[in-house]
C-alpha cells in the first residue's frame, strides 16, 4: 500500500469515528502508569515523523511486526494475543507510528474492550506514548480525538483536534473532523467555518457540507456534488 492511499484510509477512518460511538469503558486515563518510552534491551523508540530518515529501521518492524495482515486485523488461525503482542511490539519500537494506532483502535472497538491481551497496557497508554514521543505530531492528535469521541469524551476529543489543527492549520482532513465535531455538538456556526475551510483546500468528501445543508446552515456553494 503506498503512503498516499494509506492516509486516505487513514482520513476517512478517523472522521467515521466522530459519528459513532459505543459504550465501551475507557480505563487508562488518570489510573495507570503507562512506561517509560525508553526500555532497557527494546528496539527503538523511534519517532514516526522521522520515519523516512530511518526506513531500514521502520522495514524490519513492518515486515515481521505491522505486517498487511497485522494492520487489517486477520487473525488466520490465529489468536487476539497475537495480535495485541505485534500491536504492542510496533508501538514500543515506534509509539507514534500512525497506521499501528489507528489498527489498536480497530481492534479495541472490535473486541469491545480497551484492555487487549498482548497488550502491556491499556489501549489509552498508546496515546500517552505517542504523545510523549513527539508533541508535535498532529496525526496523533487526530487519532486519538477520534477514539476520544467514540467514548464520547467530546470535550476532550475537541481539545486534541485544536491542538491537531494548531500543529497544522491547512491540514483539510483535521479541518474537516473539527467541523464534524462542532455539528455534533449543534454548534453549526463553527461547524460551517471549519467545513469552508476544509473545502476551501479541496476535501474531497462531501459529508459535512451534506449534513450542514440538510439543516439549513451550509453558507457556501452547493455547485459541487453533494450527494452521500
Amino acid at each position: 500500500m503506498g503512503n498516499q492511499e494509506a492516509m486516505k484510509i487513514l482520513a476517512a477512518f478517523i472522521a467515521m469515528m466522530f459519528f459513532i460511538a459505543l459504550p465501551v469503558a475507557v480505563v487508562a486515563k488518570g489510573k495507570v502508569y503507562c512506561g517509560e518510552l525508553e526500555i532497557a534491551g527494546g528496539y527503538g523508540p523511534f519517532d514516526y515523523m522521522n520515519r523516512f530518515h530511518l526506513k531500514e529501521k521502520l522495514d524490519i518492524v513492518e515486515a515481521f511486526h505491522f505486517t498487511s495482515d497485522m494492520e487489517n486485523l486477520v487473525l488466520n488461525g490465529r489468536g487476539i494475543r497475537w495480535l495485541g503482542g505485534s500491536l504492542n511490539y510496533t508501538l514500543r519500537a515506534w509509539p507514534n507510528h500512525h497506521r499501528a494506532l489507528v489498527s489498536l483502535v480497530k481492534l479495541s472497538i472490535r473486541e469491545k474492550s480497551t484492555q487487549i491481551p498482548g497488550l502491556t497496557w491499556p489501549v489509552e497508554c498508546y496515546f500517552d506514548r505517542a504523545i510523549r514521543m513527539n508533541t508535535k505530531d498532529a496525526q496523533v492528535r487526530s487519532i486519538y480525538s477520534a477514539f476520544l469521541s467514540h467514548h464520547n469524551r467530546n470535550r476532550e476529543a475537541l481539545e486534541q483536534l485544536q491542538v491537531a489543527a494548531s500543529l497544522e492549520p491547512n491540514n483539510a482532513t483535521i479541518l474537516y473532523n473539527l467541523g464534524l465535531m462542532y455539528f455534533k455538538q449543534k454548534n453549526y456556526e463553527k461547524a460551517g467555518h471549519y467545513a469552508e475551510q476544509a473545502y476551501a483546500l479541496d476535501y474531497p468528501l462531501p459529508g459535512l457540507r451534506n449534513k450542514l445543508i440538510h439543516v439549513g446552515k451550509w453558507r457556501g456553494s452547493t455547485a459541487k456534488d453533494s450527494s452521500k
